[in-house]
């Protein structure tokens, strides 16, 4: 018998098995080209919270998307939860409600529904257990993706002796070392004179305080004077808040100051300078983009005397060219930084340790020749009075 057809068949059969393991393999790069191609889309998200009457004991979200699953959380003027949705799967959800913790009659007055991821991948939510670790919420330029809804008692005979916010005056924009004026309608909707604590918050957070007495149907205008030194730029929540009411807005704060870095003084072991950032981020010390330091996290705002210690295993020259960039993000992840730019282009300053020490002498030689001036002024002077004397 001729093993010809044997020899056929076998390599038939080994072509099929060839054309298999192609085909899986193409199947198995292509299920993970956003793995290879490096492909990591961030989580978004996005809710619509409308105002509502409410029983107290539940809400409803009239929209949330969510593109990895997770939950909504409501809170109100402080940040501990008042009820906490169940798992959301990713896609976008309506009418969702969302009832208080132990069925408690709490969920009035102003409060705010934020989007948390499910970042455990348990379907259990975890944010406070873990102090904020796991479940963070969905961030949008950087803000947690949220919004506020005012939610009154739709049962009538349900009275509040809270003073009512009836209106809220404010500026629409501002500059982030501005103090502005803020003005608040506040009315007493009971019959009794009462004393209660009207206040005004920014993002969640109290920046003023007033103490309020109304007779029983009285209502007044009360007035708030905020600084806002301190406050990052950005569409920012503002809100005059009572026990159970309130009135919120939004407010653009503008960066009060071109972004800037400035050295100092600097050395062998490292450099100062001064910044000005409107965003989170830090300096760091370059040599032709090799990282040779980083100062500390800075918020965003003005910092003078900022040091930048080089790393241990840089050595610098006084004549190297070396250059003070500011960047957006972590010190502890340059990688992941970005270059401030303003104007199209990075907030750096390029100098010399030499250049930067001449500079020094420089200005020391002449805060003493402003001492010897002010010497011999007050030498002719006591000549001139001896004169006199005589």
């Amino acid at each position: 018998m001729s093993s010809r057809p044997t020899f056929g068949t076998i390599k038939r059969v080994a072509a099929i098995l060839i054309a298999i393991t192609v085909v899986l393999a193409a199947g198995i790069v292509v299920g993970q080209a956003p793995v290879i191609f490096g492909v990591d889309d961030d989580p978004s998200a996005s809710i619509a919270f409308e105002d509502q009457e409410s029983d107290g004991v539940s809400v409803t979200i009239d929209e949330v998307t969510l593109s990895d699953g997770g939950f909504v959380v409501i809170t109100g003027a402080g940040d501990e939860s008042l009820a906490i949705s169940t798992y959301l799967e990713d896609g976008t959800h309506e009418n969702v409600t969302v009832e208080s913790e132990e069925n408690e009659t709490d969920l009035v007055g102003q409060l705010t529904a934020t989007v948390h991821q499910d970042t455990t991948g348990d379907e259990t939510f975890t944010y406070y257990e873990t102090e904020g670790e796991e479940d963070q919420p969905y961030l949008d330029d950087g803000y947690p993706v949220s919004d506020t809804a005012s939610v009154t008692p739709d049962d009538e005979e349900a009275v509040s002796d809270s003073f009512v916010v009836e209106s809220m005056t404010a500026p629409e924009s501002a500059t982030t070392n501005e103090t502005i004026g803020v003005v608040a309608e506040v009315r007493n909707p009971t019959e009794f004179d009462q004393q209660q604590v009207v206040e005004f918050r920014l993002n969640g957070t109290v920046l003023e305080r007033q103490i309020l007495e109304l007779d029983g149907g009285e209502d007044r205008e009360i007035s708030f004077e905020v600084d806002l030194s301190g406050t990052p730029p950005g569409t920012q929540s503002i809100g005059v808040y009572t026990d159970d009411d309130g009135e919120v807005g939004e407010i653009d704060l503008e960066f009060h100051t071109d972004p800037s870095v400035a050295v100092v003084d600097a050395d062998t072991d490292g450099v100062t300078v001064d910044v000005a950032t409107p965003e989170d981020g830090f300096v760091a010390i370059e040599d032709d983009d090799e990282v040779l330091g980083t100062s500390d996290e800075l918020e965003a705002g003005e910092h003078e005397n900022v040091s930048v210690a080089f790393d241990d295993d840089v050595s610098v020259d006084e004549d190297d060219e070396l250059t003070a960039v500011v960047y957006e993000g972590e010190p502890d992840d340059v990688d992941s930084a970005e270059p401030l730019e303003h104007d199209g282009e990075p907030v750096e300053e390029t100098f010399t340790i030499a250049d930067v020490e001449a500079e020094d002498e420089s200005d020391d030689e002449d805060d003493d020749d402003d001492t010897e001036d002010d010497s011999d002024d007050e030498d002719d002077s006591d000549d001139e009075d001896d004169g006199d004397d005589e």
